[in-house]
């Protein structure tokens, strides 16, 4: 079984941030290298830390919804619909680690 990395799609601003399935152990969260898409933008940074992103302003304006899921962007249902594992309001950077930590990243 193929195993895929984990995808979190923040539908308010249609970003995606994907955390590789190795290449982070024994690293805290703000040091994970991630992937970061922004499609509206048709923008991509590859090994980005994850401290860049929850830094900007733009991720301090809360809430956001963030859809889970696991495989590739072209895996969606339509044209703006991921097939979500799960889907979480986050109010603050803390409810961001606890959904990052309640899937054992």
């Amino acid at each position: 079984m193929e195993c895929k990395s984990k995808k979190f799609h923040f539908q308010e601003k249609d970003w995606l941030i994907s955390f590789p399935n190795t290449g982070n152990e024994g690293r805290k969260y703000l040091y994970y290298c991630v992937e970061f898409t922004n499609p509206k933008k048709k923008q991509a940074k590859a090994q980005i830390q994850l401290m860049e992103i929850v830094d900007s302003p733009d991720f301090e304006c809360f809430p956001h919804t963030v859809g889970y899921f696991k495989g590739a962007i072209e895996e969606k249902k339509n044209d703006s619909e991921f097939a979500y594992l799960e889907i979480r309001i986050i109010r603050s950077l803390e409810d961001f680690w606890k959904f990052l930590n309640d899937l054992n990243l």
